[in-house]
């Protein structure tokens, strides 16, 4: 009698790790799906974009509940670390955020108070930068530039 419980144990045991490994085995190896939101926060919507070439986008969100802007560079393919930045600043304000390190998929959230004023923001991926001037406001005209370094 003990070796035919401790053998339905076994096989417990195994029909359970062979049902975990076909339940969970997809999602452990699939890349993460990085979106605006899932590094700003859900009630951020995107407000306008710019490619750093090839590599990525830099993604402009705002909450209208709060009145803060977030900016997130986001690669196109993540991989190995690359260095990475992404900034915002508020001329009228004199605020500003940013993140920048060596990352895999996206540099960071940076959040900045931007209700009713131009904004600045930008960002980079390798040696590609971008940024854009006095974005989102009817009184002056964005300008955007992108530069290799």
């Amino acid at each position: 009698m003990r070796i035919i419980r401790h053998v339905a144990a076994v096989g417990a045991f195994t029909a359970l790790a062979v049902g975990s490994t076909v339940a969970f085995g997809a999602t452990a190896s699939a890349a993460p799906n990085v979106t605006p939101q899932g590094v700003c926060g859900k009630a951020y919507k995107t407000v306008n974009s710019v490619p750093v070439g090839s590599l990525g986008t830099v993604y402009l969100t705002y909450n209208s509940s709060n009145g803060m802007n977030c900016v997130a560079t986001i690669r196109t393919n993540p991989g190995t670390a690359k260095y990475m930045s992404t900034y915002i600043y508020v001329p009228a304000t004199d605020g500003w955020a940013g993140d920048d390190g060596k990352f895999t998929s996206y540099a960071g959230p940076a959040y900045v108070y931007g209700k009713g004023y131009c904004v600045s923001w930008g960002g980079s991926i390798d040696n590609v930068y971008v940024s854009v001037e006095n974005s989102n406001c009817a009184t002056l005209k964005e300008r955007r530039t992108t530069e290799i370094r």
